[in-house]
């Protein structure tokens, strides 16, 4: 029996985005694997976050929790690695700790921070490039959640190409999900963003596409953008306030919860992720899963994940934007086919198939 240690913190966080889902949607599927019942696991949290898993941990599962006021990968996880080591360490949210064992694994999810470093402070820079490149040098295997990823590790950090394993994120068409799918009577139409609101998402490329539709086609439909905000958020508001006759049209949300989230997701008329970098998208498979049409960008990892059920536009290009936007609305029939696209894309994708791979990967990399 093999002793693999996790760095589980991420998923025990109160309020879950892309990261935290993928540790949460992950340990909850590997739960469940035969190949699991064979190993023994401990997972790593702080204790500082006390949210409850909404599943149950087998017996050979354990939670360790433990307590480092700052730096709690480098300082206290560290710690553990020296004085009680697993056979094998992973970490699913890229930063090893100085202290690992030689069989030790990330998962790396992307290095938009390369692309748009205007977008970050110069001491997270530092810090986050310092903290990449070590984990890609030491650790003996890596996870990228896409080809793209792993392709940036290559070319941008010299990571080994061989020791990189592309395991795609899973999906979950969760009932709050599929059970949205019939559109809300008597609603004003919309399209929608969601995601964080800040800059490198592309927000000040979609509400320009917005006020070319509206003023050169008068769509009806208003924005909606719904998530927390991010780099840039006052430029943004800026920008909505600057927007003469059409601000009312606009609705800037915040942070939705669940529920809202997925019946924003099931009632929009077009689903826009032009993003300047993703190194996964996981809200395209969202809005593919409850039949709205998707808009995303044409680079990074969005082409890989969106398959042949979005429209794929140059995000620098608000023009092609609202090209893309006035087809999905105008056109049935290519409406109709993207729809139906973007439900066979989803078959490529499981929480389950993530977690076996995942899996494989750790007990390889076992001494």
């Amino acid at each position: 029996m093999t002793k693999i240690g996790i760095n589980a913190t991420a998923a025990f966080k109160k309020r879950r985005t892309g990261v935290e889902e993928y540790v949460y949607r992950l340990l909850e599927a590997v739960v469940r694997l035969k190949e699991a019942e064979k190993q023994e696991f401990v997972l790593y949290k702080d204790r500082r976050d006390q949210s409850e898993l909404g599943f149950v941990l087998p017996k050979n599962f354990t939670t360790k929790e433990m307590y480092s006021p700052v730096a709690w990968t480098q300082t206290r996880l560290a710690a553990e690695m020296v004085f009680n080591r697993p056979d094998v360490l992973f970490i699913p949210v890229h930063i090893l700790p100085p202290a690992h064992p030689e069989n030790s694994i990330v998962t790396i999810h992307g290095l938009e921070y390369e692309y748009f470093p205007e977008y970050y402070s110069k001491l997270f820079l530092r810090y986050v490039r310092w903290s990449t490149k070590y984990a890609a040098k030491h650790a003996r295997r890596i996870i990228a959640v896409s080809e793209a990823t792993k392709n940036d590790l290559v070319s941008l950090y010299g990571a080994k190409p061989e020791k990189i394993e592309v395991i795609h994120h899973g999906f979950l068409n969760r009932e709050a999900g599929a059970g949205s799918q019939n559109k809300a009577q008597n609603q004003k139409p919309f399209l929608l963003y969601l995601g964080r609101i800040e800059l490198k998402k592309n927000i000040l490329g979609i509400l320009e596409a917005y006020q070319i539709l509206k003023n050169r086609h008068q769509i009806s439909h208003e924005l909606i953008l719904a998530g927390s905000p991010g780099f840039g958020y006052e430029k943004i508001k800026n920008k909505i306030s600057q927007m003469a006759g059409l601000k009312s049209q606009i609705k800037n949300l915040g942070h939705v919860d669940e529920q809202t989230k997925w019946q924003l997701l099931a009632n929009a008329d077009a689903f826009l992720f032009p993003s300047f970098y993703e190194g996964f998208g996981l809200p395209i498979l969202e809005a593919q899963s409850v039949g709205t049409p998707v808009i995303a960008g044409n680079i990074s990892s969005m082409p890989e994940i969106a398959g042949a059920g979005a429209i794929l536009v140059n995000p620098r290009s608000p023009e092609e934007i609202a090209a893309g936007i006035y087809r999905v609305l105008n056109r049935k029939e290519e409406r109709k086919l993207l729809i139906e696209r973007g439900f066979a894309n989803l078959k490529r994708f499981s929480w389950g198939k993530c977690a076996k791979e995942t899996l494989d990967v750790l007990i390889d990399s076992r001494p």
